[in-house]
């Protein structure tokens, strides 16, 4: 099971973010934070303003004509704004994107080696390939199999393998559940509670509220470009409101 424990030193903290698309506004004054050893989870209705707080995060506002107007953004106590993607990286952030984008014409094992770009050890990616395998035994199997041929939960697998292949402190999960069978959903939520408990840090973005609350120590509820409740996983998915609105009033 997931290992944070309340108080954990914070690992991302973003203060009164606000962000723009041309003259529309994305996000007003957006603060949340994420601990070492958390999984936390963010939910709301499409347009919210989810995925574009998660890419101010990992600097991708830019690649989607957005752009921050204000506030902060800080990764282990510095200030990430305006950083590269790769500079991101170098510094433990690592992202599944929204619908996966592994590469279709290479095969699983050379996807899993280009998620290694930064390290040179060819004795380490092969240790890292291994440890993606044995998360994941059933890429082991379609180690030579091209991945646009792969169905989308084992793509799913990939993504999250190749995103691991970094060594994140904090992994960031754009819809992981997206286009996914129900057994695969099950699967890949199950992977990122073990993905957790062996020590990463877990931001995701989801609009299956039910699996991400169940999974999260924390949760933040965006409606319109805010943060408009924020409570524990376990309060969240019992709190009458988010009921009503994502889980069906159940």
């Amino acid at each position: 099971m997931p290992i944070w424990a309340e108080g954990g030193i914070l690992l991302l903290e973003v203060r009164n973010l606000t962000a723009y698309y041309g003259m529309v506004r994305a996000l007003k004054d957006v603060s949340f934070n994420v601990s070492e050893g958390e999984i936390v989870a963010m939910i709301g209705p499409n347009g919210a303003g989810k995925s574009t707080a998660l890419k101010a995060v990992c600097g991708l506002l830019k690649a989607t004509d957005g752009r921050i107007e204000g506030g902060e953004i800080l990764f282990d106590g510095e200030s990430i704004i305006g950083l590269r993607t790769d500079e991101l990286v170098m510094k433990g952030l690592s992202l599944v994107p929204e619908g996966r984008r592994v590469f279709p014409t290479m095969t699983v094992s050379e996807n899993l080696e280009m998620g290694a770009f930064t390290e040179k050890n060819r004795a380490s990616i092969k240790e890292d390939i291994d440890k993606v395998f044995a998360l994941f035994p059933l890429l082991k199997e379609r180690t030579k199999q091209k991945a646009g041929t792969l169905s989308t939960g084992e793509q799913q697998m990939l993504a999250l393998g190749r995103a691991l292949m970094l060594k994140p402190k904090l992994l960031l999960a754009d819809e992981p559940s997206l286009g996914l069978s129900p057994n695969f959903v099950d699967l890949i939520f199950e992977k990122l509670v073990e993905i957790n408990a062996n020590g990463t840090s877990i931001l995701i973005v989801e609009q299956n509220a039910l699996m991400a609350l169940e999974v999260a120590h924390r949760g933040y509820v965006f409606r319109i470009g805010e943060i408009v409740l924020t409570d524990s996983g376990k309060n969240l998915l019992s709190n009458e409101e988010v009921k009503k609105a994502f889980l069906g009033g159940q």
